[in-house]
């Protein structure tokens, strides 16, 4: 996979964390820098950690799907993809809570990241640079958390259900991108 390939890998994963994030910013309007860094590398950690996890899980049963590989790539992207749309349908339910308590950001944390462990069992099927990819999914993560409680704080929170319809559909393109490399091998 390439390295821009990746970055948009990144992307995709990273709006449902965006999206948690313009509530984080909404609900903490005068949260400064290094609190919302703080938040921001919890995420960022969790999303590079959890491919890792996803990836060791896949490798250990590569020998025994092979051959239809790109196929179970392509499905996992897929599902995960209308996952990720048919979540941002939903009515959301205001719930009040805390964005810099541990515990919610840990549970924030886990949440948006079950996404990056199926991601992780799809990259064990590929040709990936795991460190590499970990490193840019972090980084990329880290970067849309801080812009999301920015635009949260600024913009409102019209663009969340939207953000999260955009990352389904680019993981979806992704799949259909290695279904379709491999069909025409």
């Amino acid at each position: 996979m390439e390295v821009y390939a990746l970055f948009i890998l990144a992307i995709g994963l990273s709006l449902d964390t965006f999206a948690v994030s313009v509530t984080c910013g909404l609900i903490e309007k005068k949260i400064k820098f290094l609190p919302a860094s703080r938040i921001a590398i919890i995420f960022a950690i969790f999303q590079s950690v959890m491919p890792i996890i996803g990836w060791l899980l896949g490798l250990s049963i590569k020998k025994y799907i092979v051959q239809v590989d790109h196929w179970i790539a392509f499905g996992l992207l897929f599902l995960v993809g209308i996952k990720m749309i048919f979540e941002s349908l939903k009515n959301d339910e205001e719930k009040k809570f805390n964005p810099q308590d541990i515990k919610v950001i840990l549970f924030l944390s886990v949440a948006t990241t079950i996404d990056a462990f199926v991601i992780g069992i799809t990259l064990a099927f590929l040709n990936v640079k795991l460190f590499l990819a970990s490193l840019i999914i972090g980084a990329v993560t880290y970067i849309a958390s801080m812009l999301g409680m920015l635009f949260g704080k600024k913009l409102g929170a019209r663009f969340g259900k939207k953000m999260e319809i955009i990352g389904g559909l680019i993981l979806i393109s992704i799949g259909i991108k290695i279904l379709i490399e491999h069909l025409l091998k």
